[in-house]
């Protein structure tokens, strides 16, 4: 009897999983050509709200094309999080090299390698931790969207999808709300300051930046005129 138990339980977890493969490749297929109305991240933020009793947060986002989307924007993205955006298949081998071997010397001060191509699949499909299933998970769902979606296309989901902070999703949002401006409108230090608060957007804030998001500010925009402004994203085809 226990051993039917198990073998019905290990069934269901495979239809579990069948179905959830075919939901993300479907995703993955669908999203390459019509924008994202909203993402498991910003789902995950919308119950956690109302499971608490917080009935007046609502996760906003405005999708734009990266037409519409000042191209300082996806530069202070690049500079800030994955400067090796436009040449891997997804993974940055090195920066998961340096970050595994300074988490063994600093065991409290964990430092993550993600490139942009795979927060954009951890906030559309997944959630947040730091679980070696959600990882496993990561790794193949990139592998998927690499192949599918070219890099332009991963920074534009990204950037719409991208949390500005507390119900802001997406550069428009963020753009509207903090400078009451489109996103196309964006100066190269509005773009940096916005850049500068991905890390954890609720914490810093793009409205009351502290001396450390200024700071990282500063050295984003360096690496901006480092990689070549505008022009790095013409020569790349992000823009």
């Amino acid at each position: 009897m226990a051993l039917r138990s198990i073998a019905r339980l290990k069934r269901l977890a495979w239809r579990l999983l069948l179905m959830l493969a075919l939901l993300w490749g479907g995703g993955i297929a669908v999203f390459s050509v019509l924008p994202v109305p909203f993402s498991a991240v910003m789902v995950e933020r919308q119950m956690s709200a109302w499971f608490s009793g917080d009935f007046g947060y609502v996760a906003h986002s405005d999708w734009v094309s990266m037409d519409e989307i000042t191209p300082w924007m996806g530069l202070a993205v690049i500079a800030a999080e994955d400067q090796k955006f436009p040449d891997h298949w997804g993974f940055d081998v090195s920066a998961i090299e340096k970050a595994l071997a300074h988490n063994e010397r600093n065991e409290n001060r964990i430092r993550g390698a993600s490139t942009l191509s795979q927060q954009t699949v951890k906030n559309l499909f997944l959630w947040d931790g730091r679980s070696w299933v959600r990882k496993g998970l990561e790794a193949g769902l990139t592998l998927g969207m690499e192949t599918v979606w070219s890099k332009k296309r991963i920074l534009t989901v990204y950037l719409n999808i991208a949390e500005f902070g507390d119900g802001i999703f997406g550069v428009e949002a963020a753009s509207q709300r903090y400078f009451h401006k489109s996103a196309s409108q964006l100066t190269m230090a509005e773009a940096a300051l916005l850049a500068a608060v991905l890390p954890n957007p609720i914490r810093f804030k793009a409205n009351a930046p502290s001396g450390y998001v200024r700071s990282r500010q500063a050295w984003i925009l360096r690496q901006m005129r480092q990689l070549g402004g505008e022009g790095f994203m013409r020569e790349n085809k992000l823009y």
